[in-house]
């Protein structure tokens, strides 16, 4: 028989998992990106626009001035596009990138080996990912 599980083990074994994923050369390179995103002063002075801009924004929405929104919006769009463009910044979004890509990895791999343990416990057919043998298969 096999050992059941408690929710505590799995939850005690997902912090596990997430230690080791926080020593990973993906997100050790994307805390020292944050880092210097952090410290990069003319970064910091566009984020801070931005946030005002997009406050600026909301007010004018609530109150109905679309033409001045638009100049807003678009004010918002440019600093977005001149923040892209610092090779700083475009490094620190690959490294989001790459993270997200790990994680999405171990969501997937989780996913996948939970169905495939379900198929296989209830003598499935782990190919065709049904939980039972069907009498119309002679496979």
């Amino acid at each position: 028989m096999s050992t059941l599980y408690t929710k505590q083990d799995i939850k005690e074994k997902a912090k596990e998992l997430a230690n080791m994923l926080a020593q990973t050369e993906e997100v050790d390179f994307f805390k020292r990106a944050e880092k210097q995103i952090n410290e990069h002063l003319r970064v910091q002075e566009m984020i801070a626009e931005i946030k005002r801009n997009q406050k600026e924004a909301v007010n004018l929405k609530h109150y109905g001035k679309s033409e001045a929104l638009q100049q807003v919006e678009k004010r918002i769009d440019e600093l977005h596009e001149e923040i892209d463009q610092i090779p700083l910044v475009q490094e620190f979004k690959r490294s989001q990138v790459d993270v997200n890509e790990l994680l999405q990895l171990i969501t997937n791999t989780v996913s996948k080996t939970v169905t495939d343990e379900i198929v296989r416990s209830m003598d499935g057919d782990v190919m065709r990912g049904t939980t039972s043998k069907s009498p119309f298969h002679n496979c």
